[in-house]
C-alpha cells in the first residue's frame, strides 16, 4: 500500500479543540459516570449536589447548595431544589436548622463511586503528558469563563 504525502499529514495532524470535541468528551465521561450512579440508583444531579455538601468546608444551606449546583449545571433552581428534597428523602441529607449535611450513608455513597470510577479515571487520563493536561485546562478554564460571561449575557 502506498501513502501520499497529504494522507500521511492528515493522519498525523491533532484534532483541533472546539465545542463538538469538548462536548464528546463531556458527554463520554458523563456516560461513564451515570452508568457508574445507576448502580446505586442515584442521578447526575443528584450526585453533584450531594458531593457540593460532602466536599464544602462548612455545612451549606439550601440556597448554598442551589448555588454550587446552578454555578456548575446551569439548571433550574426549582430543579436543584427538587434533587435536594430527593436527597433528604433518601436520608443521603438531613436538615439541621438551617443546614442541610450529608449523612455517614451520604458520604459512604460518594466514597463508592469515587472508589469505583477511580480506576475508570486513571485508564481515561493516565499517559496523558502533564504539560497537555495543562494546556488543555488553561483552555478549558478560558472557554468556561467565556461561555459564563454569554450564559449572563444571555440572561440578564
Amino acid at each position: 500500500m502506498t501513502t501520499t504525502a497529504s494522507t500521511t499529514a492528515a493522519s498525523t495532524t491533532a484534532p483541533v479543540a472546539d465545542a463538538r470535541a469538548l462536548g464528546l468528551a463531556h458527554y463520554a465521561a458523563r456516560g461513564v459516570l451515570e452508568h457508574v450512579l445507576a448502580r446505586h440508583g442515584v442521578t447526575f444531579q443528584q450526585q453533584i449536589a450531594l458531593r457540593a455538601a460532602v466536599t464544602a468546608d462548612a455545612p451549606q444551606t439550601p440556597d448554598d447548595l442551589v448555588a454550587q449546583v446552578r454555578g456548575s449545571l446551569k439548571v433550574d433552581p426549582a430543579d436543584i431544589r427538587a434533587t435536594l428534597d430527593e436527597l433528604l428523602a433518601r436520608q443521603l441529607l438531613v436538615a439541621d436548622g438551617a443546614h442541610l449535611r450529608p449523612t455517614d450513608a451520604g458520604r459512604e455513597l460518594v466514597a463508592a463511586v469515587g472508589a469505583e470510577t477511580a480506576p475508570i479515571t486513571a485508564r481515561v487520563w493516565g499517559g496523558i503528558p502533564a504539560e497537555d493536561l495543562a494546556a488543555a485546562g488553561r483552555v478549558l478554564a478560558l472557554v468556561t469563563e467565556r461561555a459564563n460571561a454569554e450564559l449572563a449575557a444571555l440572561t440578564a
